[in-house]
């Protein structure tokens, strides 16, 4: 074949492309079991960093299965008996485009030097793509205990800010109710006060308010149940009557 012939370089081109696509088909099918592994190992770190354990990825399998004593999956305030799904299995995004009656939600209990927690994934949208996140609370059923953050692709300095210190150290003793009554947390803009409200990111108020619905959208599933561990809280169970967008 004439190596200066067109015909040559049509067939070289497309024998190329061939070759390589069937390469990065294998490596991607080779590698898949061990990126689900690290994408579970991550998972399993975050949430043990919401109770402000701090361990490395290769570290948090066996650290989890210390501390994390039980997984439920709750339908209206309920926890299922048989779900179809593991509770570490549901896949967030999936489970808030649903209504709320209908959402099959994981929760993850802990316990840690004798102290009970209750861990709820979160899941929303900031700026520029989804945001998502672990709050984990106290055996009263309404105190945050910690809470981490994390972001697709927020700005960094701005929204991305979500996932540092400086805004998740904020959340720690904040309260999700009023005698009974469910009272998400509300994100302001610099003039945070009592035991509600954190201060948003400065500059970042679309990630801020992405937050705050999250918040409002995700914890309100669990609160019926959560509440009724707590039997000093008598009162019915009712959502903040405005809840969202309360950055100024």
């Amino acid at each position: 074949m004439n190596v200066n012939s067109n015909s040559y370089t049509y067939v070289f081109s497309v024998v190329m492309v061939v070759v390589v696509a069937v390469m990065l088909s294998v490596a991607a099918l080779s590698l898949k079991p061990a990126q689900d592994a690290n994408i579970q190992k991550e998972k399993k770190q975050e949430i043990l960093k919401s109770l402000g354990i701090e361990v490395t990825r290769d570290e948090a399998e066996a650290v989890f299965e210390t501390y994390i004593t039980e997984q439920l999956v709750l339908k209206g305030g309920k926890p299922e008996a048989n779900p179809e799904i593991p509770a570490f299995d549901i896949k967030m995004a999936d489970a808030v485009s649903k209504p709320m009656d209908e959402r099959e939600v994981p929760l993850f209990i802990a316990e840690r030097e004798g102290v009970v927690y209750y861990i709820i994934p979160v899941r929303g949208k900031g700026l520029w793509g989804p945001i998502w996140g672990y709050v984990s609370i106290l055996s009263d059923g309404y105190t945050i205990a910690g809470a981490t953050f994390g972001h697709k692709s927020e700005t960094p300095g701005l929204g991305a800010e979500i996932s540092l210190p400086i805004f998740t150290d904020q959340f720690p003793g904040k309260k999700l109710a009023v005698n009974g009554t469910y009272q998400s947390i509300l994100v302001r803009k610099g003039d945070a006060s009592g035991d509600h409200q954190v201060d948003g990111i400065s500059g970042g108020t679309i990630t801020s308010v992405g937050v705050e619905s999250m918040l409002n959208d995700c914890l309100q599933p669990y609160m019926s149940y959560l509440l009724a561990r707590n039997p000093a809280l008598t009162a019915p169970l009712a959502a903040n009557s405005d809840p969202l967008i309360s950055v100024l």
